[in-house]
């Protein structure tokens, strides 16, 4: 959630407004309207940002870097926003309650990338990616991106409209793993509500949930939907967890399971999390299946797997949230 703290050195923006409804009775009693288990700041501040992005017109605009060409205002944006939302309290309610956190963070695709090198050099076959919590596909198209790490040296496809830079913050990892791009036999996203990018309402409320100084990441964005037309991947509507062992039966046996899922855990109860545990363990008392994620213990990516029937736990290590950053401790094989 992008609390005062979280916003730090991100959003200047969030921050400021952060601190302020906090303390602001009228602002706390609206967001009561948020959807059960959604991330209420993000909802809110999501739902003022797609108003404005739709061309609602306020004078908050002019705080807006997403929404103005310059932002010359320098004095307390909190009464503007409060203002709006006073104004066009129906209209958020509706927002907050009919709309769910679903940012598709194509940057952390520049973390996911080595994670899924690491795992084809341990089983050498072709992956079957599924995705839960996919919203709109864009993370699951990770092989189609182009990635630098620390340096100008580049990966993955070169050819993209998508090209993701990240620091590998602590650990190395090596050039002769990030240089495989692994093939992948089929994709697969669930999720209980699909964005569809093809319609203006979905594209707009996925703008809307990236945060205002954020250029980079709606440039990404942009890019990412752009190669997402091109490859559009089969997705499902539906619930993650309960269908993972009907979507498992018909993926061939010579390709290698990965069921991953960033971010999104957070918003699970956490009988949902021991259940999804325990659909992984099953999956792997029959075949090979990795398992990649965060938020279900702590804040860290890890990668669980089970192959020949053997569990192993792996922590690949701390992330940042838009995937600036992460660091690497996975011990690579020597490739051949």
């Amino acid at each position: 959630m992008p609390r005062g703290s979280q916003c730090e050195g991100s959003s200047e923006l969030y921050k400021n407004l952060s601190v302020q409804i906090a303390k602001d009775n009228d602002l706390l009693h609206l967001c009561l309207h948020a959807r059960e288990g959604q991330p209420v700041p993000n909802l809110l501040f999501g739902a003022v940002h797609y108003l404005l992005l739709q061309g609602t017109d306020h004078e908050l605009k002019e705080f807006y870097p997403s929404v103005v060409n310059e932002v010359k205002r320098e004095d307390n944006p909190f009464p503007l926003f409060k203002d709006f939302c006073m104004v066009h309290t129906e209209k958020i309610k509706y927002l907050l309650k009919n709309k769910l956190v679903q940012t598709n963070e194509v940057r952390r695709c520049a973390y996911l990338y080595p994670v899924f090198c690491f795992i084809y050099q341990q089983t050498h076959k072709p992956l079957t990616l599924i995705e839960i919590g996919t919203s709109a596909g864009l993370q699951l198209l990770w092989d189609h991106y182009s990635y630098s790490y620390n340096s100008d040296q580049t990966y993955g496809n070169d050819d993209s409209f998508v090209r993701l830079t990240s620091t590998v913050r602590k650990g190395n990892i090596s050039h002769r793993l990030l240089s495989v791009t692994p093939p992948v036999n089929d994709r697969l996203g669930i999720d209980l509500h699909i964005s569809d990018l093809t319609n203006e309402d979905d594209y707009v409320w996925l703008k809307a949930l990236i945060w205002p100084e954020h250029k980079d990441r709606l440039e990404n964005f942009e890019s990412a939907v752009k190669q997402l037309r091109l490859h559009p991947p089969n997705l499902i509507e539906g619930d993650g967890v309960a269908l993972l062992s009907k979507v498992v039966k018909d993926v061939p046996d010579d390709t290698t399971i990965c069921i991953f899922h960033t971010h999104v855990a957070n918003q699970m109860p956490s009988e949902v999390k021991s259940e999804l545990i325990k659909k992984v363990n099953e999956i792997g008392s029959d075949r090979d299946v990795f398992h990649i994620y965060n938020n279900i213990d702590d804040r860290k990516l890890h990668v669980d797997s089970i192959i020949n029937g053997k569990i192993e736990k792996r922590t690949v290590g701390e992330t940042d949230g838009h995937a600036r950053w992460f660091d690497w401790n996975l011990c690579e094989n020597v490739l051949m």
